[in-house]
């Protein structure tokens, strides 16, 4: 509605002798949004000019459990700064259930616990 009464007022205004420049055309203007300088394109550049990844805690878990060995609960809290739970939940619903691994645990001569992925045998 404000600019039609601009206009009204601007075209009475004009009858009555009054210069246009004395009327107020001028309508509220939103603020433009401001860019951020990175586009989707400058960012897929930098993850592909970065050097070797550090490889994420799930690639740890996994190499650790590859072992022969196996690997304690105490040496996958130390690397992955998890508490014990999280690190037998990580066991049973990503290795496990996500990714599909066989996770055999076994007690050692020592009495500490260990876990590793045992490879499907695969028939042939």
């Amino acid at each position: 509605m404000a600019i039609l009464n601009n206009t009204t007022a601007k075209a009475d205004n004009t009858e009555a002798g009054e210069t246009a420049s004395s009327v107020d055309n001028s309508t509220p203007t939103r603020k433009p949004r401001e860019k951020s300088g990175v586009t989707a394109s400058v960012i897929v550049k930098k993850a592909k000019d970065e050097g070797p990844v550090t490889p994420t805690k799930t690639d740890m878990v996994l190499k650790k459990l590859k072992s022969a060995k196996g690997v304690t609960i105490q040496v996958l809290m130390d690397a992955t700064g998890w508490q014990a739970h999280s690190v037998r939940g990580f066991l049973s619903g990503t290795v496990k259930k996500k990714l599909g691994h066989k996770v055999l645990s076994e007690t050692g001569k020592d009495g500490q616990r260990r876990y590793r992925i045992v490879e499907a045998k695969t028939a042939g």
